[in-house]
């Protein structure tokens, strides 16, 4: 397999040096070019096929978001991090448009390592040429939401707590009026009524809120246009009831706190993709919704008849440019088909494909197509599969409250 070659740019000598005597044992499997300067860099982008570009902020002439915009569109298909230092909300705003990922400077070498390595697997899927044509059909992806971003650059901030959040969030009217909404919902079993942003940041706790931040991020980011065959807004309910539905089931079965926030995101993100090829590419995304229908098929075989590749596939590139956990990322492309899942445990991927399939049992009419199967043998190998009835009674009890609190 060809060598993924990683570009890093920074003003600092000392800073490149460095780099280049932590990622020494990795260049047997990538290619590291680096570069003091934005035109530097242009001049290797020009050159090399370059996969990932890590560049600096401040850097005298062109900085970072500067050539990071211009790398966006000459070479659309790179995958673009930042490096900043202090939270920096002037930088966040000049850059969160152009950039997947973050990375806080001084960067710690395991999460540099990690990050790069996510990377370049996020390049070998795009190896598949199904999903490389559908990448290039829409030409640019989403970079990360703004409010998400900023949230990332205060949390990184020890001195930071639930209250530095709340103030982000109550600066965001649509933002304020989502998470209200949600935690006076059914689906947080909380049962109270809320007023306060800060109070309802409080009640939910950080993880919730930041996948909440960013499920939002990803509905109203996206201008999606309006569709006869697609409602957007019912593409949020469905979200936000897999997501209920997800994290019922991981508790249930488990007290993993990471796996239960896993799923629970997973559950918020895992139809991303659809909104997604909906948002970039409507008048085709309408007709294989209709052909879905008039047909009788899932979606997302439809989807592979017209782009090649389905939801999945593009919402898990996506989240993974933005540096999601790697369970999200695998839920969301997995979730359709569990047997090509390398890990067969109980894990995200595997309860959200419960969730969701427990969510066209109880909302039969709510589907587009044929409503998703259980995949009944991977269950049964994991020995969980006399467990689903006993999940769908739990998460009928959420959605019946959550219609009860509607009417």
């Amino acid at each position: 397999m060809e060598k993924k070659t990683i570009l890093f740019v920074d003003d600092e000598p000392n800073i490149l040096s460095g780099l280049k005597r932590m990622l020494r044992s990795m260049r047997k499997t990538m290619n590291f070019q680096f570069a003091e300067n934005g035109p530097a860099a242009l001049e290797v982008m020009a050159s090399e096929n370059v996969d990932v570009v890590i560049s600096d902020m401040r850097m005298p002439g062109m900085d970072g978001a500067a050539l990071l915009t211009t790398i966006q569109e000459q070479y659309p298909h790179a995958i673009r991090i930042m490096l900043t230092g202090q939270a920096d909300d002037d930088s966040i705003m000049r850059t969160v448009g152009v950039v997947h990922q973050f990375l806080a400077k001084p960067a710690d070498p395991d999460i540099l390592k990690q990050v790069i390595l996510r990377a370049s697997a996020l390049q070998d899927l795009m190896a598949d040429e199904r999903l490389k044509n559908l990448i290039s059909s829409i030409d640019t992806l989403p970079s990360l939401p703004e409010t998400y971003a900023r949230l990332q650059q205060v949390l990184k901030d020890p001195d930071s707590g639930l209250g530095d959040v709340a103030k982000i969030i109550e600066q965001d009217l649509a933002m304020s009026a989502k998470v209200l909404q949600l935690v006076n919902s059914a689906f947080f079993g909380l049962y109270k009524h809320i007023e306060s942003p800060f109070r309802a940041v409080n009640l939910l706790g950080l993880d919730t809120i930041k996948a909440l931040v960013l499920g939002v991020g990803v509905f109203t980011e996206m201008k999606s246009p309006a569709g006869k065959a697609f409602n957007v807004n019912e593409l949020w309910s469905h979200s936000m009831a897999t997501a209920a539905f997800a994290k019922k089931i991981a508790l249930t079965e488990s007290d993993d706190k990471e796996m239960i926030d896993n799923a629970f995101i997973s559950g918020l993100l895992h139809d991303v993709g659809k909104l997604l090829l909906f948002s970039r590419m409507p008048e085709k995304y309408e007709q294989t919704v209709i052909e879905a229908g008039e047909t009788l098929c899932t979606l997302e075989k439809a989807e592979h008849r017209v782009f090649g590749a389905c939801h999945g596939d593009i919402g898990g590139y996506l989240i993974g440019l933005w540096g999601l956990p790697g369970q999200v990322v695998e839920s969301i492309t997995f979730h359709h088909r569990l047997e090509s899942y390398p890990d067969i445990s109980f894990c995200p991927p595997v309860i959200v494909h419960a969730a969701d399939y427990i969510y066209y049992k109880l909302n039969p009419t709510g589907g587009i197509g044929a409503p998703p199967q259980l995949n009944e043998p991977v269950l049964e190998q994991i020995g969980i599969l006399d467990h689903v009835e006993t999940w769908v009674d739990l998460c009928r009890e959420i959605q019946q409250q959550g219609e009860e609190d509607d009417g």
